[in-house]
């Protein structure tokens, strides 16, 4: 077991702990109303703020989005260190994922499109969280239109490579939750942006509760690859990173080569989700008369 097995589960738990805390901070300061309130006013009146207690009067600017709670300071300033600091954890947990699945000797499109997936959703977490909705709308909104796509796409490329690499059937289980998880963030952002486009009340307030589910449910996705980074080691480091240099050599390998550049990862397959160091015997007649 490495250290790294602490970096998704803190991802998780920081980033969802953080944007709740800037939902509190919203309503406290009469920024937003509760995501519980469906009653709202076409205008309102002036109120005297009463301190601790949230809005009496809504109306559609007071719909708890993420974005409208991240959108003034106080509460402003937590959302962009959490939107910087969410995208750089999110950057590491794709390397790590990227090298490791390279270093089961799964080197594949899928495994080369998740981790651009997931840059590019780190990106667009940047922008969102740097560029607030109601003082840069427009750069706002581009962020937000590449960090929700890439981030579906990326959970629903890693489904795929969590089948591809699994070997036990704890790994298949693994498998099994994130495709529920990935059906879920597919389902509640394609609801979010049906009902974003209406203008009535209660359709607004069901799309601002539909990203809440899709942001949380990706973020628990994040959390999940604490299961395979138990086995991450300098090897995985050094596969990822051979792998890239590669590419980028343009040099075509020999299977002797590849096998040696890859540290004896191609002698056997490791459990993804296991701290064990043993391993399986997986050869095929093809794979011993290459070797």
């Amino acid at each position: 077991m490495t250290a790294w097995i602490v970096l998704p589960v803190s991802l998780s738990a920081f980033s969802i702990t953080g944007i709740w805390i800037v939902y509190a901070m919203a309503v406290m300061n009469h920024h937003v109303c509760p995501v519980e309130n469906w009653s709202y006013n076409v205008t309102c009146t002036e109120e005297l703020p009463r301190p601790g207690f949230p809005k009496t009067c809504c109306t559609i600017q007071d719909i708890p989005l993420i974005s409208k709670c991240g959108s003034y300071p106080p509460e402003s300033c937590l959302f962009s260190l959490i939107g910087n600091v969410g995208a750089f954890m999110v950057v590491m947990v794709c390397l790590l994922r990227y090298a490791q699945v390279i270093e089961h000797s799964h080197r594949c499109w899928v495994n080369t499109s998740a981790l651009v997936s997931g840059c590019t959703n780190a990106v667009g977490l940047v922008m969102v969280g740097n560029f607030q909705v109601d003082h840069a709308k427009s750069l706002h909104y581009v962020g937000a239109g590449v960090a929700f796509p890439a981030g579906l796409l990326f959970v629903c490329l890693q489904c795929v490579l969590t089948y591809r690499v699994a070997v036990t059937a704890l790994d298949y289980w693994m498998a099994h939750f994130r495709v529920a998880l990935a059906l879920g963030a597919m389902v509640s952002l394609v609801l979010s942006g049906i009902f974003f486009i209406h203008e009535s009340f209660v359709l607004q307030h069901a799309a601002a509760i539909c990203e809440w589910v899709f942001t949380v449910d990706i973020l628990v996705f994040y959390g999940t690859f604490t299961y395979e980074f138990g086995t991450v080691t300098s090897e995985t480091m050094m596969a990822g990173l051979q792998q890239s240099h590669h590419h980028g050599s343009g040099v075509i390998m020999g299977p002797r080569a590849r096998g040696s550049a890859l540290g004896g990862a191609t002698k056997g397959l490791k459990s993804p989700g296991g701290s064990s160091t043993s391993t399986h015997l997986n050869c095929t007649p093809e794979s011993i008369a290459m070797l």
